[in-house]
């Protein structure tokens, strides 16, 4: 059974810092694109970061310059890199990945969410 699992939410202060990680596993060929979403209360999710399986990456405008994304492939983990937290960075951080199964085989899926909240 595919699976993403996230840690490293927590409470923090404005200003401070959150490594965030997500770990897949299951019956995994590759993984193609990873990212970061997140959800904060009364809003829609938004996307966060991206990163391909070549390393490429993009960013939301709001986070460039404080979030940093970045994969290991071997570990099938990617993980987000948060500074100068911000209040309005409250929210559910949700992984996403899309997962090769096999040959032309692929399915996204999602985490459970962490929750990073930001005090002021």
């Amino acid at each position: 059974q595919l699976q993403l699992v996230e840690s490293g939410g927590g409470l923090v202060q404005a200003g401070g810092s959150l490594r965030l990680s997500c770990a897949a596993s299951g019956s995994i060929f590759s993984i193609n694109a990873m990212g970061w979403y997140r959800q904060a209360p009364g809003k829609q999710r938004e996307l966060v970061a991206t990163i391909t399986s070549g390393g490429s990456t993009n960013y939301a405008d709001s986070v460039k310059g404080r979030f940093t994304i970045s994969r290991d492939n071997a570990k099938n983990t990617v993980y987000l890199q948060i500074s100068s937290l911000k209040p309005e960075d409250t929210a559910v951080y949700y992984c996403n990945a899309e997962i090769v199964v096999r040959l032309n085989r692929n399915l996204e899926v999602w985490g459970q969410g962490t929750l990073v909240t930001v005090s002021s």
